[in-house]
């Protein structure tokens, strides 16, 4: 007798089968988070600093908007990197 988990399980992978990816494009996958993790650590200390001079300046509308940015700019590098993730999957379909 199965248990749930297992039964569960089953179903998963008949509605939603996992993809199977070969060496070469889990190493692109790898190579991918890290470069985009770079990115970001980069585009983070370079606003950190402009917030930092802003705050000692007492401009907090320029604080406002430097961290809004930096928001914004992970957002978009995070939506960069899973488009790029997703055609490095679909390689494995083609």
């Amino acid at each position: 007798m199965k248990s749930a988990y297992e039964l569960a399980m089953e179903r998963l992978s008949k509605s939603a089968p996992q993809i199977k990816l070969t060496e070469s494009q889990k190493n692109e996958l790898a190579e991918l988070d890290s470069k985009y993790a770079a990115k970001v650590a980069e585009r983070e200390i370079f606003l950190k600093g402009e917030i930092a001079a802003s705050i000692a300046k007492g401009d907090l509308e320029a604080v406002e908007q430097l961290n809004r940015q930096l928001i914004s700019d992970r957002k978009s590098l995070k939506a960069e990197l899973e488009e790029k993730k997703e055609k490095a999957r679909e390689k494995s379909k083609a």
